[in-house]
């Protein structure tokens, strides 16, 4: 985008548009237009001052951000960044912002918000560059809920058998459910690391899993990687895959941030290489920055056939456009060919 990015700022709290105001015009990159205490002052904004870039609270007055976000993206598609609360009500709420299209999301703090937001300066800036950058893609309904599934039962691994190792962060939940609502309930098991803060990533398994044919949980400490079965990073967490006994199982830890994540693509898929070599296939799929392109390179060194999302198809080509200058990725696939590039890769058909 040529010369900076025009930000407009709508939040009900005359305390955090000045606060993200202040944070985001620290940025070269970025000219705060304007600001909005309401979804219809923010309309009217919108029209007259032509934002590239939206940021919007999940809570408004005289009409929610949610309501607000569904108009906008039907009248005029921009990217949005959600300002949302921790809670796991505010997880539910984000989860439907951005299966309506927005782009990413911010948590506020639950308490001390001038300090807390001041904190996220570096992580607001950023989502924000990348947001101003992203590909706006019109919402899409949600697969109808799974009304039955066959049982998946344990099974040991033996020299063929398979672990899929998924690795995403902005646009990545949506890009996450294409590739899981088309896999089979005996597709391989499957580990993911989605960027996520805590409450957000139970509440992302949770809704996956009442979509797809495989089932989806948040990991705990100790599970084992099974057929059929997801396991999502749970946020705060990095999570690793192990040997135990005849399985291979998750092990959970609070070890320093990866590339400034916790739960980090790296350190899952650094681990995939080590544990699983030839019997990993790891994918990564939208995100800003290049959190897992090592680890995807250390995987196809380790002998795991790996794949990278293509540009067009991202919503910010950051981590899979690392991947593939890397030379990590053994193929550069658009998003709808990923489930069947995994399963072909794992030996298995589409359903």
């Amino acid at each position: 985008m040529p010369g900076k990015a025009r930000v407009l700022i709508v939040d009900d709290s005359a305390l955090i548009r000045q606060l993200l105001t202040d944070i985001l015009s620290r940025s070269p990159r970025l000219e705060v237009v304007g600001a909005a205490a309401d979804p219809y002052a923010a309309w009217e904004k919108v029209q007259r001052l032509h934002p590239d870039v939206l940021t919007l609270d999940v809570e408004m007055p005289r009409m929610d951000g949610l309501t607000f976000l569904e108009k906008l993206m039907r009248l005029r598609p921009m990217p949005v960044l959600m300002v949302s609360s921790l809670t796991e009500r505010g997880a539910e709420t984000t989860l439907r912002a951005l299966e309506l299209g927005a782009v990413d999301f911010v948590t506020k703090p639950k308490i001390d918000v001038r300090d807390g937001t001041i904190e996220l300066a570096d992580e607001l800036v950023a989502k924000v560059e990348a947001a101003a950058l992203a590909r706006v893609r019109a919402p899409r309904p949600a697969p109808a809920p799974v009304s039955a599934r066959p049982p998946a039962g344990p099974l040991r691994f033996d020299a063929t058998h398979k672990v899929i190792a998924l690795g995403a962060s902005t646009g990545g939940t949506e890009a996450l459910r294409d590739v899981l609502t088309a896999l089979p309930a005996d597709a391989p098991g499957i580990v993911v690391v989605q960027h996520m803060p805590e409450h957000f990533t139970r509440a992302f398994a949770d809704r996956l899993d009442t979509l797809c044919q495989v089932r989806v949980k948040e990991a705990s400490d100790g599970d084992r990687v099974l057929p059929g079965h997801v396991l999502v990073a749970p946020g705060n967490h990095h999570m690793e895959v192990r040997v135990s006994g005849a399985y291979y199982t998750v092990r959970l830890h609070q070890g320093p941030p990866v590339n400034r994540h916790r739960p980090s693509v790296d350190v899952l898929f650094d681990s995939c290489a080590q544990v699983l070599g030839r019997n990993a296939i790891g994918a990564i799929l939208t995100g800003m920055g290049g959190d897992g392109a090592r680890g995807l390179l250390r995987m196809r060194e380790a002998g795991a056939r790996t794949i990278a999302q293509d540009e067009a198809s991202c919503v910010v080509y950051g981590m899979p456009r690392e991947a593939a200058l890397l030379g990590a990725a053994m193929e550069v696939l658009p998003l709808d060919r990923v489930a069947a590039a995994l399963l072909r890769a794992a030996g298995q058909r589409a359903a």
